[in-house]
């Protein structure tokens, strides 16, 4: 495989050999490797398999997926051995594979089916959305033939001997980890339940169960999360653990009461994901090299600002990375602990036990903390303390909910923080969104003349030097199957840092408004959270639409 990319001129043997090294610590494909590194694309793997394996290669966005064919094997099967028939023809059927020389996948289908089997390539993000489809759709039409079957149970307390109730749940938990949906919310409905899952922050519809199904199917994920069955008419919060194609998932589950019954909400957090780095995030080169110097710095205050689900944590997470070494001492505070580190000493809240982020705080400076990350400024005396260690030679990084880096601040302030510890302590404040990024299989470029794209986006940072004839190419979203028609898959940070300069931090003593400072700020070179958008809507990374959804 690496010699024919090598020849293909895909990929350098350097590269190459630089994958066969991970292959040996992760067990890998080779060209799931080369491309996690960039150095491959999908397209790029599936030519060379092609022809390396003498075998087809499609496009399902193209072709399609004959759903007569997909239903001869069951989607227990198309899952475990990752292959999918696409198509009939005569005594032979086409089959997506993502291994075409796995002989007994082959052999075990021409015995299930009667046919012969013909491997075809795809890519493997196309090919798993299409069983992902394929699963998700067979389940419903599962499920709706055992509605008339199911009775009632709205009385009952034992939804874990609810066979279908139990399968329908593992199914759809399996099916979110496949997709990567942050949250899982189940929702009741007048004449359905409702399965949506949030995919790079925004959410679908993905699947359906009959009203007689619903007690069974809360109950199911109350048990689960430990939880109170008999208890609906007052909200409740539960916890659980688990393991999905080896991967380990947290889960946070919350209920609330609705008209239609219980909306249960189920927030996924996954343990053994790779810790994302700091030249991952999607800083500009000048906005990575304010962080870089804010988070060297020996001691002061950080913070990252933006709504829930803007990433925060994450920017966190892979600041304090950069500084987990054996010489600092790092400790966080956290609700919950969504990632784990090894060498960092992470504490989970606990609010019924007394430790509050105030508390835990108090705590955490006197066991000789260099770094110290609080989840989450909530109220005065954690702030405080935050700041107070700031001034006393600790490095703090922290979260707090305000719409600009600017506005942070004066939110410090109306909590009842004075002005001159502000001014004192806070060394740099991060404030971001997370936009989707356009799927690189089906974006579509788009070109207008300057003048023309000019009238529709007015501070669109144009290259110095065009004229308003000159044509500026930007991209816009399509659907296809690999990013399940949504035109989007993944997301990237946009992200307004505002360094403390001298002349800040006079108008933070003076009492001056957000609006002020944000003026000061830019005209010292601070870059935007609208400008940051509009310069990845240049580079073709999102759309000017994505951006528009985001940011106001």
């Amino acid at each position: 495989m690496g010699n024919v990319l090598i020849s293909l001129g895909k990929a350098t043997r350097e590269q190459v050999i630089e994958a066969l090294e991970i292959q040996k610590q992760t067990h890998e494909k080779l060209g799931e490797i080369l491309v996690r590194l960039g150095y491959c694309t999908e397209e790029d793997i599936k030519s060379a398999l092609a022809i390396r394996s003498g075998y087809r290669a499609v496009s399902l966005n193209e072709i399609g997926v004959d759903i007569a064919a997909a239903s001869l094997i069951p989607p227990e099967k198309a899952q475990k051995h990752k292959i999918l028939p696409i198509k009939r023809e005569n005594n032979i059927l086409y089959v997506a594979m993502q291994n075409p020389d796995d002989i007994i996948a082959i052999d075990d289908l021409q015995l299930l089916t009667g046919y012969t089997v013909r491997p075809v390539i795809v890519s493997d993000t196309e090919l798993s959305a299409a069983i992902n489809n394929y699963v998700n759709s067979a389940h419903n039409v599962t499920i709706s033939a055992e509605e008339d079957e199911i009775e009632e149970e709205e009385n009952e307390q034992g939804g874990d001997d609810d066979k279908p109730a139990v399968n329908f749940v593992n199914q759809m938990i399996e099916s979110a980890v496949r997709s990567g949906a942050s949250d899982i919310h189940i929702e009741p409905q007048e004449k359905y339940l409702r399965i949506r899952f949030r995919i790079d922050g925004v959410l679908h519809e993905v699947m359906q169960a009959p009203t007689k199904m619903q007690a069974s199917i809360i109950s199911r994920v109350k048990v689960i999360g430990n939880m109170d069955i008999a208890e609906r008419r007052v909200p409740q919060d539960g916890r659980a653990t688990v393991k999905v194609e080896q991967q380990v998932i947290d889960m946070r589950i919350a209920s609330l009461p609705g008209v239609y019954g219980e909306k249960v909400t189920i927030r996924m957090l996954p343990r053994n994901t790779r810790a994302i780095t700091i030249n991952e995030l999607g800083f500009t080169p000048e906005n990575e090299k304010i962080i870089r110097e804010a988070s060297d710095m020996p001691y002061g205050f950080i913070l990252v600002t933006g709504p829930t689900g803007s990433g925060k944590s994450t920017t966190l997470y892979a600041l304090l990375s950069r500084l987990n070494r054996v010489d600092k001492n790092i400790i966080t505070l956290e609700d919950p602990v969504e990632r784990r580190f090894a060498g960092i000493n992470q504490i989970q809240l606990n609010n019924r036990a007394g430790m509050t982020f105030a508390s835990g705080l108090r705590s955490i400076l006197r066991s000789d903390p260099d770094i110290v990350m609080v989840g989450e400024i909530r109220d005065l005396e954690t702030a405080k303390i935050a700041v107070e260690s700031a001034l006393t030679g600790h490095l703090v990084f922290s979260t707090l909910h305000t719409n600009d880096a600017a506005s942070t601040v004066t939110r410090l302030a109306e909590m009842g923080v004075e002005p001159f510890l502000i001014a004192s302590s806070v060394i740099c404040v991060v404030a971001q969104r997370l936009v989707r990024v356009l799927c690189p299989s089906c974006k579509k470029p788009v070109t207008y003349r300057k003048r023309e794209l000019q009238r529709m986006i007015p501070d669109f940072p144009f290259d110095p030097g065009t004229d308003d004839d000159d044509q500026v190419t930007i991209y816009h979203a399509d659907r296809c199957l690999s990013c399940n028609n949504t035109g989007y898959r993944g997301r990237r940070g946009v992200f307004e840092i505002m360094k403390i300069s001298p002349q800040i931090r006079d108008m933070i003593l003076a009492g001056s408004h957000a609006p002020e400072i944000k003026e000061v700020a830019i005209e010292e070179g601070m870059t935007t959270l609208r400008a940051d958008g509009l310069l990845k809507v240049k580079t073709g990374a999102t759309s000017y639409e994505e951006l528009l959804r985001v940011i106001v």
